[in-house]
């Protein structure tokens, strides 16, 4: 990688660090504010609670669906910087209402936080395109675990402060707002950094109808392209059985072990810890002696095993010694099914067949809080239950129906 390709890699690491900083953060905030009396009404039942708490979370991903492929697809007509910019901007008008949100207790407002933050969150296929645009084939898989350990930092980082930041135990004048004036003030800091040090990688722009509709011809573009509707199929199975565990684990911890918010973004923090490890640490090297095929056949069925072993852990304690392997599993996983969607794709294609793939991610994301927060209700282990079995079911699809050398290659003009 050249000095200057340097230069440009660092904004979008710390852009990324950032959107999964922000998305740390509520990890440890919404469910004690739901489920306890931070912002319902105290004649709300538990049920209607974990109902809400799902259609909150949901709310996010759920316009990310359409924000990321029209962001994809204008990275691709004026660049990666503008639209990185515009993006960053509505994630910071998103934090500021979140918290006034949270603060006046109107829940509608923090609706339409989470609204406004998802559909400019959308930035993140944006980045993974200038990370493209910079990598030669040899450096991609090594460059997306790059950004892989910014995903896992923002996840250590994000869910301990959210934690800390939340508590009125650790300073009396905290709130479950005070976070989300943190994140705020980060993501001015982030606009400034791309406005000032990050130089545009696009070098042959793309013109095509932009629509906001977009994110539903993608879902059947996705399956209608011979070559990457395999692939697609098991990356939404991954993203949709492990958002039952993302989205609702917190549930699980504060009624089967009794968690505050401050234990929950410690226990996500650690979680952060080891797929930044192995992202950074991992990733590179194996990258260099195993195809991504052969890594996902193993970590994928690996994260399913795990997941399940999950729910006979009898204390908390033992969740630290089993979440590393977790981590590893989940931090092998996401890169190398992200370079394989992008080998199937020319140089010229990047932010198109990403936004595609991100719009298949935001819809395995919008619909698992909004199933869990209705099955919660019957056993509070089901959502894990779920994100096993679905992420066994992404296995099988890929080691029986996944072809490593495909001959065609998605090229959008």
């Amino acid at each position: 990688m050249t000095s200057e390709n340097k230069y440009s890699l660092l904004p979008i690491f710390v852009t990324v660090f950032i959107d999964l900083l922000g998305v740390g953060l509520v990890i440890p905030i919404f469910a004690p504010l739901l489920l306890g009396h931070g912002l319902l009404p105290q004649g709300y039942s538990p049920a209607g609670r974990t109902m809400v708490l799902g259609f909150l979370v949901a709310a996010f991903p759920l316009f990310q669906f359409f924000g990321a492929p029209i962001l994809g697809a204008l990275s691709d007509r004026f660049g990666r910087k503008k639209v990185l910019i515009l993006s960053l901007s509505g994630t910071l008008i998103g934090y500021v209402l979140a918290a006034v949100g949270i603060a006046t207790s109107n829940l509608w407002l923090l609706f339409l936080s989470r609204a406004l933050d998802g559909f400019t969150g959308g930035n993140i296929s944006t980045a993974l395109s200038a990370i493209a645009d910079l990598s030669s084939q040899e450096a991609k898989t090594r460059n997306f675990g790059l950004i892989g350990m910014a995903f896992g930092l923002g996840f250590i980082i994000g869910p301990y402060v959210g934690g800390k930041l939340s508590d009125p135990a650790v300073v009396p004048w905290f709130s479950f707002a005070t976070p989300f004036w943190f994140a705020a003030a980060l993501s001015a800091m982030n606009i400034f950094l791309v406005a000032f040090r990050f130089r545009e990688t696009l070098k042959n722009p793309i013109h095509r109808k932009i629509s906001p509709l977009i994110g539903f011809r993608n879902l059947g573009r996705a399956f209608k392209l011979p070559h990457l509707r395999t692939i697609f199929l098991v990356v939404f199975l991954l993203t949709f059985g492990f958002n039952f565990f993302t989205q609702f684990f917190q549930v699980y911890l504060i009624e089967k072990f009794g968690f505050r918010q401050g234990q929950i973004g410690d226990l996500f923090a650690y979680m952060g810890f080891w797929i930044a490890l192995t992202q950074g640490a991992l990733t590179r090297p194996l990258s260099s002696r195993y195809r991504p095929v052969q890594i996902l056949s193993f970590s994928i069925l690996s994260l399913s095993l795990i997941l399940l072993l999950l729910i006979f852990v009898p204390t908390a304690a033992l969740l630290y010694l089993v979440l590393p392997l977790l981590a590893v599993a989940n931090g092998l996983t996401q890169p190398n099914s992200t370079t394989l969607v992008s080998d199937l794709s020319d140089s010229a294609s990047q932010g198109e067949i990403l936004g595609i793939q991100q719009s298949i991610q935001a819809v395995g994301m919008a619909v698992p809080p909004i199933i869990a927060g209705f099955i919660v209700n019957i056993n509070r282990s089901l959502p894990i239950m779920t994100a096993s079995l679905v992420i066994f079911g992404a296995w099988l699809v890929f080691v029986i129906l996944f072809k490593p050398r495909q001959p065609q290659v998605f090229h959008e003009i």
